[in-house]
This record gives C-alpha cells, sequence and structure tokens, in this order.
C-alpha cells in the first residue's frame, strides 16, 4: 500500500512500518502532531473546533418546528435573520 510523504509524493518501497499491524512509522507520529497542531491555527481547523463545541441537536424542537412551518404559524424571516446573526456573531469572535 503506497504511502504519501512530506513532500507529497506517493511511494511504496520506502515504508518503515505496517498500518494494518498497527506498527507506525516512527514519522508517521511526527505528521499526526504537525496535522493537529495546524488545526488549532487554519481558519478551518478553528470552524471545526467551534463547530465540535456546539450542542447536540433538540430533535423535538426540530419537530415542533417543521409543525408549525407547515401550520404556517412560524414566522420564518424574522427568525431566520436572527439566527444567521447569532452564527456569525459566534463564528467571528
Amino acid at each position: 500500500m503506497p504511502h504519501f510523504d512530506l513532500n507529497g509524493r506517493f511511494g511504496g518501497q520506502n515504508r518503515q512500518g505496517d498500518p494494518i499491524n498497527g506498527n507506525l512509522a516512527p514519522d508517521g507520529d511526527l505528521i499526526m502532531e504537525q496535522i493537529l497542531e495546524n488545526l488549532n491555527t487554519t481558519p478551518l481547523g478553528q470552524v471545526l473546533k467551534k463547530i465540535a463545541l456546539l450542542p447536540e441537536v433538540r430533535k423535538q424542537k426540530v419537530l415542533d418546528v417543521r409543525r408549525r412551518l407547515t401550520e404556517g404559524k412560524y414566522d420564518l424571516s424574522s427568525r431566520l435573520d436572527v439566527a444567521l446573526d447569532k452564527v456569525l456573531e459566534d463564528l467571528t469572535t
């Protein structure tokens, strides 16, 4: 199985470990550490971190809003503006 090296090339002849058997190559740990370090400093990493901190979906509330939408008893435009403002505020702070 080919591996991806730090220079962006694929290869398979210089493998230093066998991932199938659970033996990571010594440089595999270094690559994972670099990925985790960069995850916190990149914009995408910061967004993923904020997403991970979000609360779980409240299914009952979602079902209630869906019901009210189909009945025409939910003011979507004003609530959508408020929700988008909150999302943008959370993403920028």
